[in-house]
């Protein structure tokens, strides 16, 4: 017996959820408050530097102005000047006279100075009298006081704007996210593989991942996925019925071998499926090992058509190869040989009987150019941007064989070339794929 019921097991997990969702709105609320407490910090530093440096100003002007008095007319100008200054000023100032050493003179009120707090410098003038000027620093001290006290409310609030911020951006942020996670629950539960999770930008394929953010990338990809897994059900359900039927009978050594033989078959489809989905992504992702040389496009065109000739005589469809030899390219033989081998099935595959292929080779302002026509019924206007996803079959593709990646290989190989693959189409006038590539301008032909 567990420890911990299913039930249990599917109540913990929107905690797990919330716990991850409040993590990341805690971080975001610490890096927030951290970087608000920074600023509040250096705001509050360099407002008690000013405040300080513009008293040290007003006190050192006040010195210089007083020394001059007490020169012109000694302690009785001085005296004067104090007292004018000192009942018109907002605030009073310290002024001390010390008289050659021998008698200090106090020219403002002493009882009403607290030393501790009382800033002053001083200037000693060439008959050795020594004059001070101070400053109190309570009014400094109490604007600084309030000044702290809002700037405290000002960072609870940035904390509770943060907290609340946070869970809110991180909600909407990881909503993606729950959402995918329900889809995987509900296939999981179900077993509906062909359940999709809707993008929240433009709808698009492997090649066009919606919006292009990383959660619309991540949908996109797992919406691949299911396409991947829907597919391999299909021959790996074949592939049990097959044996499971042959162990059901009699025994038989023919049903036997034709068994083996169905599941053989079965088999080599999805490791062609599964080996072409690599191929793509390789391709996708760069890292696909190609052999460049120069080849010319028309060799690797008449090797495709002479590989469908055959197929396409027995439908009865006229199959044509227009090029010019000197067009020549630098590109992997063998991938280049899959595009225009895809390309050519594409066109065999749905061109009616009694139709034509043209295959065209020739070079148009320093691009090679691939162009594959056909007289098949043509792309439906909905289905023409999805012709490049992979494993999308069409309605009109349903009745043929295949795995719906050869369009997708064929976009993949030639983009790791440098190139561009388009499609031109019109319902019931065929279809023209062109495939563009650089040419080849370093090497001749040979």
């Amino acid at each position: 017996m567990s420890s911990v019921s299913e039930s249990e097991g599917r109540g913990l997990r929107p905690l797990v959820a919330n716990a991850f969702g409040l993590r990341i709105a805690l971080w975001y609320a610490t890096l927030f408050v951290l970087g608000a407490i920074v600023i509040v910090s250096l705001t509050y530093y360099l407002t008690a530097a000013s405040l300080a440096q513009r008293d040290q100003q007003i006190i050192r002007q006040k010195l210089g102005d007083y020394a001059a008095a007490y020169l012109r007319g000694g302690v009785g100008v001085l005296t004067a000047k104090v007292r004018a200054e000192q009942a018109a000023a907002p605030e009073r100032l310290f002024v001390r006279v010390i008289d050659r050493g021998v008698e200090a003179v106090v020219l403002s009120n002493p009882e009403g100075w607290d030393a501790s707090k009382l800033e002053t410098v001083s200037a000693r003038l060439d008959d050795g009298t020594l004059v001070q000027v101070g400053k109190s620093t309570e009014a400094r001290e109490d604007l600084l006081r309030r000044f702290r006290a809002a700037l405290g409310l000002v960072t609870l609030l940035v904390v509770i704007v943060a907290l609340s911020g946070g869970w809110l951006a991180t909600q909407s942020a990881t909503y993606p996210i729950r959402r995918l996670i329900q889809a995987v629950r509900r296939i999981i539960r179900t077993g509906r593989t062909d359940e999709r999770v809707p993008v929240e930008g433009r709808l698009g394929g492997v090649d066009d991942p919606g919006t292009g953010d990383a959660i619309d990338e991540l949908t996109v990809l797992f919406n691949a996925l299911d396409n991947v897994s829907h597919d391999l059900r299909t021959p790996l359900t074949r592939l049990r019925g097959t044996a499971e039927m042959a162990l059901a009978g009699a025994p038989d050594l023919e049903r036997y071998r034709e068994a083996l033989a169905d599941c053989v078959e079965e088999s080599d489809r999805v490791l062609v499926m599964l080996n072409t989905l690599m191929d793509i992504s390789e391709a996708e992702s760069g890292t696909m090992q190609l052999r460049p040389e120069p080849v010319r496009l028309a060799d690797i065109a008449a090797r495709a058509v002479d590989l469908y000739r055959e197929v396409a005589e027995g439908k009865g469809i006229t199959l044509e190869l227009t090029s010019s030899d000197h067009v020549s390219i630098s590109g992997d033989r063998t991938r280049l040989e899959q595009v225009a081998a895809n390309l050519i099935d594409n066109a065999v595959k749905y061109t009616p009987p009694g139709g034509r292929i043209d295959v065209q080779i020739r070079q148009d302002a320093g691009r090679a150019i691939l162009r594959v026509s056909d007289t098949g019924p043509g792309i439906p206007p909905d289905e023409a941007p999805r012709i490049w996803d992979r494993l999308f079959r069409g309605d009109a593709s349903r009745a043929e064989r295949g795995l719906g990646l050869g369009l997708s290989l064929v976009k993949a190989i030639v983009e790791a070339h440098n190139g561009t693959v388009a499609v031109r189409t019109e319902v019931a006038r065929g279809s023209t794929f062109t495939v563009s590539l650089p040419v080849d301008s370093t090497s001749r032909p040979h």
